[in-house]
């Protein structure tokens, strides 16, 4: 196995953890649609932060945040890929609040391949033929599930291009996951401050305080925000951008099932034929993955 190779498959597990994390935060959410969406994005980032630091001072890392606070350059692609992580909860937030939830998760089936595009076009990745017909197969089937959401493509774009912009700023970064986690959190403290303050002065008051579940599952917000964000950090930094993105159609197909069998909403048509495109399609790419790993090891063998 080349070093490319050995790079991918370390990082592998930490991108199937992360999908896996987002894949089942509706069950979470579902467990707070007593708390209004935008506390809820105020809870996640204010409760991040502690969780940040708690790791940041266990491995002793500190020096690494502040090099990154530091250095302009450094401190200017964070507090960029914060603001894009920031926007893409906050279209996302909307858009579930005012009903668009098939333009918000359409986003999230778009999203997967921009980052092959981004892969492609700013990080010099290649793609072989199989891999190029499995995007074509993908994007029919974001296509078909698109035609039922023209209105609000905007949503779905948004979503898709900040998360893009988010996994390509954290893998030109010169910062480990979790210094740069850290950062990014410091940076949207602010505004997280901002909106639970002003949601605690609102009639309807903080949502904090109301009983002792909501206090003890808006706290783990914290943790389940930051321990997806530092896996995926690290997968970005360890994979090819191209095959990162593929990974993340795990993420819609959970909340597909869950949306069949757990929330009972009626599958239609068009999702149908986009999953079977989508998994025709990773099963394309996989297969083009399991040939260029098995050339090299040949090659050593041969040698």
């Amino acid at each position: 196995m080349n070093a490319q190779a050995r790079s991918t498959a370390s990082g592998l597990p930490y991108a199937l953890g992360t999908y896996l994390f987002w894949g089942l935060l509706p069950l979470y959410f579902a467990a707070l649609r007593h708390v209004p969406a935008f506390e809820m994005v105020g809870w996640r980032i204010v409760f991040t932060v502690p969780f940040c630091i708690l790791l940041v001072s266990l491995r002793r890392d500190w020096g690494a945040v502040a090099g990154a606070l530091r250095n302009p350059r450094t401190f200017a692609i964070l507090a960029a890929s914060a603001l894009a992580i920031g926007a893409n909860w906050t279209i996302y937030v909307w858009a579930v609040q005012q009903g668009h939830v098939l333009a918000a998760s359409l986003g999230y089936y778009i999203n997967p391949l921009l980052n092959v595009l981004a892969g492609t076009l700013f990080l010099g990745e290649r793609l072989s033929r199989l891999q190029w017909g499995a995007v074509a197969l993908a994007g029919i089937g974001v296509a078909i599930l698109a035609v039922n959401a023209l209105t609000m493509l905007w949503v779905s774009l948004g979503l898709a291009a900040f998360f893009c912009v988010y996994g390509l700023l954290r893998k030109r970064v010169a910062v480990e996951a979790l210094p740069g986690l850290t950062v990014e959190s410091l940076i949207l403290t602010v505004p997280g401050v901002w909106v639970v303050i002003h949601q605690a002065l609102a009639p309807g008051g903080s949502s904090l305080g109301q009983s002792p579940l909501t206090d003890a599952l808006l706290a783990l917000a914290g943790v389940l925000t930051g321990l997806p964000l530092l896996f995926f950090a690290i997968a970005a930094r360890r994979m090819d951008y191209s095959t990162l993105g593929f990974v993340q159609f795990v993420t819609p197909t959970i909340v597909f099932l869950l949306g069949v069998f757990v929330f009972h909403e009626e599958v239609r048509l068009t999702q149908i034929a986009c999953f079977a495109f989508i998994w025709c399609a990773i099963g394309l790419f996989t297969l083009d993955l399991l040939r260029r790993r098995k050339r090299p090891g040949r090659r050593e063998a041969a040698s």
